[in-house]
């Protein structure tokens, strides 16, 4: 008896799409879970949104696009002194954190599933401390020709240098808050350039 209903919840988990692989696979010995009233589980309604997908850019034009993103680390006045008195026992904040957003900037599609892998041209990234403040402001610029933008790509690598911050500093303070991850301009593509009013 466990075992049926087991095989129920699975069969009723699983979508028309589903099926129909397995169909083709097992020689249409499987059969689309059914609802109350007969229709199949999971077919697509007016109601109902698409299923997941890369968008098909295969028809753009390959121009040249750029982004710039940002985000604030408030990391408060012993961090700030720490970093500046280069104190932080993982060692250079800013040079590893920077890396790690370049790397983050390159590997967008892994961490995105829906991103397009593109070349990119250009990838930057920069801490700027405000040690007054208690605060790091993070700038990533990332440029590549390609069909599609770069704008994720940018926030990604802002935000991965925000967390190194993060890791790299956590031992002295855990109450290190980052905020404000934020698109400040793009150009390239058929939407245009963008520029952030603050």
């Amino acid at each position: 008896m466990q075992k049926e209903n087991f095989s129920v919840q699975i069969a009723a988990s699983l979508t028309v799409e589903t099926y129909a692989a397995l169909e083709a696979c097992a020689g249409g010995l499987a059969t689309a879970p059914q609802d109350i009233e007969g229709e199949p589980c999971g077919a697509p309604t007016p109601e109902a949104p698409r299923r997941s997908q890369m968008v098909d850019v295969s028809g753009k034009a390959t121009t040249r696009r750029t982004a710039r993103a940002a985000c604030v680390v408030e990391v408060g006045e012993e961090v700030a002194r720490a970093i500046a008195d280069g104190r932080v026992a993982k060692g250079d904040v800013f040079t590893v954190s920077e890396v790690a957003g370049i790397m983050a900037a390159k590997r967008t599609p892994d961490i995105l599933p829906l991103c397009h892998p593109l070349p990119l041209r250009r990838a930057v990234v920069e801490c700027r401390l405000d040690a007054s403040a208690g605060r790091v402001e993070v700038v990533a610029d990332v440029s590549c020709d390609g069909p599609t933008g770069v704008e994720m790509e940018s926030l990604t690598a802002a935000a991965a240098a925000a967390l190194c911050i993060y890791d790299m500093c956590k031992p002295i303070s855990k109450g290190i808050v980052i905020s404000d991850l934020r698109l400040l301009s793009k150009s390239g593509g058929k939407s245009g350039d963008y520029e952030r009013t603050e």
